[in-house]
Order: structure tokens, then sequence, then C-alpha cells
């Protein structure tokens, strides 16, 4: 009889995947979560150093005055249609609905997590040449360290993305790439509640 594992939150493959593979890939999954405790530890330290620092503006810019909602809001929405198309690709990969399917989502979610990417350097870009650096106070300091940081862990989920996708290509949908997958999935969702953090206390919060 065909058992259905559950040693971890998220996406289960079920018995339709069951292979010599599946005891390994629960355990990598579930070491992946106590992987991402620590970057949880690291966000949040970050959240709580931004929010020390908000009045440390030494006589410069204010939060009102350096964040625009509008891009932020836009980086919201791609980041946000990224993690439903990615859960679309994970539903795919959990009912075989083939590589088509699959591969399809994933370019989606590869696309807005570039375009993400993009938007944000442009902000980051516009910001420097207006004089906003990180050396110029505190809060720019802190905000230099939490904002870009989840730009740089999204990039890199992107270019894991991109693996996956040669590993597809090369391979096919093989265990490793079922593995890399589940594991991509906890991060790629990770971030968006990061970034639904970062942008209701640092850019609602400022708009304020």
């Amino acid at each position: 009889m065909s058992r259905t594992i559950t040693r971890h939150p998220g996406l289960n493959l079920g018995p339709a995947h069951d292979d010599d593979a599946t005891d390994v890939r629960e355990e990598l999954v579930f070491g992946f979560w106590v992987f991402m405790m620590s970057d949880l530890i690291i966000f949040g330290m970050l959240f709580a150093t931004y929010v020390t620092m908000l009045g440390a503006t030494a006589g410069g810019p204010t939060p009102h005055d350096v964040l625009d909602i509008r891009p932020a809001f836009t980086e919201t929405m791609l980041l946000l249609a990224s993690s439903f198309t990615f859960g679309m690709a994970s539903l795919a990969l959990k009912y075989r609905q083939g590589r088509r399917h699959l591969v399809g989502w994933l370019l989606v979610t590869l696309v807005l997590g570039l375009a993400f990417v993009g938007h944000e350097l442009h902000e980051f870009v516009s910001m420097f040449h207006a004089g906003y650096v990180p050396s110029r106070s505190g809060y720019l300091s802190s905000f230099f360290s939490l904002v870009p940081l989840h730009g740089l862990h999204v990039t890199f989920a992107s270019l894991w993305l991109i693996a996956i996708l040669f590993q597809i290509a090369v391979y096919g949908i093989d265990s490793q790439v079922k593995n890399g997958l589940l594991r991509l999935a906890i991060l790629w969702h990770f971030l968006d509640i990061v970034w639904i953090g970062i942008f209701s206390l640092v850019y609602l919060g400022g708009a304020a």
C-alpha cells in the first residue's frame, strides 16, 4: 500500500511520485526548512535594526522624502504574481501535468522574478543619483542593509530556477529536479512573505 509522507509543511508529492529517492527527498526538504530559519533570524534582526534607526536621519532625508510607494507597489504585484505562478508549477509537478505545463509556469515565474529585480535596481540607482546613499545616515544604512538583501535573495533564487530549467531540458523531470523544485518553492514563497513585511513596514510606513 502506498503512503503519503508528510514530514514537513508545504508541498508533498504523494504516492504518485513514490520512488527510491522519496525518503531522501523528505529529509532534504525538512533540512532546508531548518536552514531557512537562519534566514528568518537574519531578516528579523534587520527589521529590528530598521525600526530602531527610523529617526536616525542625521538631519538628512526622512523615509517620506526617500521612498516612493508606486514602484514598490509594482514590485509587490510582480512578486505576488510570481508566487502564484510558482504555486501553479508546483501543482503541475505534483499532478504530473507534463513537462510543457511545468516549464511554462516556471518560465513565467522567472520572468516575473527578474522583472522584480530590474524594478528594484532602477529604484536603487535613482536613490543613489539623488544622494540617498548608505553613508548619509543611520536610517539609510539600515534601509540598504534590509531591502537590497532581499533583492539579492530573489536574484539567487532566479539563478537557481534557471539552473533547474537547464536540468529539465537535459535530464527531464527526475528526482534531482523534484528535490530542487520543492526546496526552491520554500525559498520563493518565503521571500514573498518577507517582501510583504518590507512593503508594509518600510514603504507603507514611510508614506505614512
